[in-house]
């Protein structure tokens, strides 16, 4: 259904008596039959009938779900079934250009007739949506973002397997995590999916444009300025890659770089906190169209483009006024100390049956200095450690003991995974997050934290500054 995009254009205008704000585009047949009648365009009359049609469609569509076993489903059952009914109904009477005309479909032409052609069309964007999956494949970025990956890996293959044209064609059947950088919530299945994918399009055309090296460090400078693990969070890729494009161009740079140095960031500062809204929106409006310039942008990314220059503009505008630009424009500093390497390789792991043993023969010991000894000469791998933890192999004491054999650096892993949002404050210290009355999720972590407040304060500094000194990046196992 092409014309999903011009629906938002026309809401506002009053034609022929229809008031189009009074259309909802994810119920638009009910809407539009509501509209009609009040605007005098329908008669009583013939909504019934057009009502009735609906209601034998439904009855012919339960004895096909049904394989002709029975007339009759429970209500949440019939509910769904119907609103697939008006999905496709939906479908074909929104590809008309005005309502007046879709409302004389209504009038004049059978609705069993229009049902089925809005199933066509919903079949029909089935496939370009699938067609447009291969693409997205094809150029897929090769970036470690889990939400990324797995909405392109899993949920599309699993939505594009699964739909149902004909009985769930308005569910949309996937857990879609990745955002867009815009996004119109309003649509519902293979509709929606499609929009999704034609959205993905444009963002992965335009990050492709840009050194792929960069595009990873961009994202480890991006995940150690924000203090969280990239990797697990739910962020827009293209959104953070835009920006700093525009901050390339504001800065000096060319437009097809996205680093940012510590002098380009100076500058960009300097000239942030001079201005007020207004010409922030015309500095960034600027960049937006010399970008486009310069770029290889064709006109349906150039529109896209535009639809993100006023979340920039509203964002830069708060960080000056707060005097945290460093969060909106991400920067290549230099660490200020030198950030450990750590050992934490998949190739160090146990398997699993190795795992359950070990696991067993922990539980087996009876003192708690056995079980310690046995824990430390045993597992290699972080993975294995947080396996072992979560496995309630350990009880009370136990875990004092064996947290108290740690090493600092171990200790300091350990705090970065259990305080992982409270480490996303820019002023933190051990001390006083320690202090924080919180619920943990899980058994070794309240022991941890209680373990840690018996510690000396001469200890957590210790492991205070290890912390300091580890990126996420750099924490592969988690």
């Amino acid at each position: 259904m092409g014309s999903e995009q011009r629906g938002s254009g026309r809401e506002l205008t009053v034609q022929g008596g229809i008031r189009n704000s009074r259309l909802q585009r994810s119920q638009y047949t009910i809407s539009l039959m509501n509209e009609g009648l009040r605007a005098e365009l329908l008669t009583s009359r013939e909504m019934m009938r057009i009502q009735n049609t609906f209601m034998q469609i439904l009855q012919e569509l339960i004895q096909r779900y049904t394989r002709g076993e029975s007339t009759s489903v429970t209500t949440e059952t019939a509910e769904s079934l119907l609103t697939s009914i008006m999905y496709a109904a939906d479908a074909h009477l929104f590809s008309f250009e005005e309502p007046e005309m879709a409302i004389t479909c209504l009038k004049t032409v059978d609705i069993r007739q229009i049902y089925e052609r809005g199933v066509e069309k919903v079949s029909q964007c089935l496939e370009e949506t699938k067609q447009l999956y291969k693409g997205i494949m094809a150029n897929k970025l090769e970036v470690p973002v889990d939400a990324y990956n797995l909405t392109i890996d899993e949920s599309l293959p699993v939505f594009l397997r699964k739909y149902g044209i004909v009985f769930d064609a308005h569910n949309t059947m996937a857990s879609i995590d990745y955002p867009l950088a815009i996004d119109d919530m309003r649509l519902q299945g293979v509709f929606y999916m499609k929009q999704y994918l034609e959205r993905l399009k444009l963002e992965t055309e335009f990050c492709r444009m840009f050194d792929q090296r960069e595009l990873l460090d961009l994202l480890a400078h991006y995940g150690r300025e924000c203090r969280f693990n990239y990797r697990i969070e739910l962020f827009n890729i293209y959104e953070l890659v835009l920006n700093q494009a525009i901050f390339s161009v504001l800065s000096g740079g060319d437009a097809d770089e996205i680093r940012i140095s510590e002098s380009q960031y100076k500058r960009l500062e300097q000239q942030f906190m001079s201005l007020n809204e207004p010409l922030i929106r015309s500095v960034i409006g600027n960049a937006m169209e010399k970008l486009q310039q310069e770029l290889p942008i064709h006109p349906q990314l150039k529109e896209y483009m535009d639809g993100c220059k006023e979340d920039l503009v509203q964002r830069v505008a708060n960080a000056a006024k707060h005097d945290s630009l460093r969060a909106v424009i991400i920067t290549e500093r230099e660490a200020e100390v030198k950030s450990m390497v750590l050992f934490l390789g998949e190739e160090d792991r146990m398997s699993d049956v190795e795992l359950r043993r070990r696991l067993d023969e922990i539980m087996a010991c009876e003192r708690k200095e056995d079980k310690v000894r046995l824990i430390l000469s045993s597992f290699h791998s972080f993975h294995d450690f947080l396996d072992m933890l979560e496995s309630d192999c350990l009880y009370g004491e136990e875990y004092d003991a064996l947290f108290h054999a740690f090493g600092d650096m171990e200790l300091a892993i350990l705090a970065k995974i259990v305080f992982y949002e409270e480490l996303r404050s820019e002023s933190w210290d051990l001390p006083s997050i320690l202090l924080l009355e919180k619920e943990y999720e899980m058994e070794w972590q309240m022991q941890f934290v209680r373990c840690l407040q018996g510690m000396s304060r001469e200890r957590l500094q210790l492991v205070e500054k290890y912390m300091g000194e580890m990126d996420y990046e750099q924490m592969k196992f988690y």
